[in-house]
């Protein structure tokens, strides 16, 4: 998938904004989900954060505290320099985390948890949760007229095609899996959720 995310970071962002490939989806309520999503993001204590597949950093800039961002793609990386530019960037594996456990206060990640099949999200939790005592995980929101869970067919502005697993969660069924927690936000489109410190 770094194939994939390194063609896709110039363009990332238009899901965000509603531009590009994205300009002709009805979102109804979109932007001003995402604009109440950042400010729950900012209202958080500030604290050590390492943020995981980070991509462009949309919603990194967002986090208080000093930031740390891990991403496979050095496209996305790139991305997120210019938009977080006090953070560290690393480059590495989100499944294989480089870093000691209890390094960091907080463990973000945002739309990188759903694109993850069974075990390779325990495993994920697991590692999390050494890291640090606190994960916050934002991801996509369910709908009555997408599937709950399965392989999704991206395509990017180059034309180019790509199989992508997406998993939609309400924040009861993401605050289990992550080992219990509490909703930060639940909308139409997003769902945030905070395990316990």
């Amino acid at each position: 998938m770094k194939a994939y995310y390194d063609r896709r970071a110039p363009e990332y962002d238009d899901w965000w904004h509603g531009t590009g490939l994205f300009a002709s989806r009805q979102r109804p309520g979109w932007h001003e989900e995402a604009e109440a999503l950042t400010q729950a993001l900012e209202a958080l204590p500030p604290a050590r954060t390492l943020d995981v597949a980070c991509g462009t950093g949309y919603l990194t800039q967002h986090l208080p505290g000093k930031i740390t961002v891990l991403d496979q793609s050095g496209s996305m990386l790139e991305q997120a320099r210019r938009r977080v530019p006090g953070a560290e960037l690393v480059c590495g594996d989100a499944l294989n985390l480089p870093f000691p456990d209890h390094s960091f206060e907080r463990l973000f990640t945002s739309f990188f948890y759903g694109h993850l099949e069974g075990e390779d999200r325990e495993r994920f939790a697991r590692k999390a949760h050494r890291i640090a005592p606190q994960l916050v995980v934002v991801d996509s929101a369910p709908s009555d007229d997408v599937e709950p869970a399965g392989h999704q067919q991206r395509v990017l502005n180059d034309g180019s095609r790509w199989q992508v697993y997406k998993r939609f969660f309400d924040p009861e069924e993401l605050a289990e899996e992550l080992g219990g927690g509490r909703a930060l936000f639940s909308g139409r489109w997003f769902v945030a959720v905070a395990s316990p410190e």
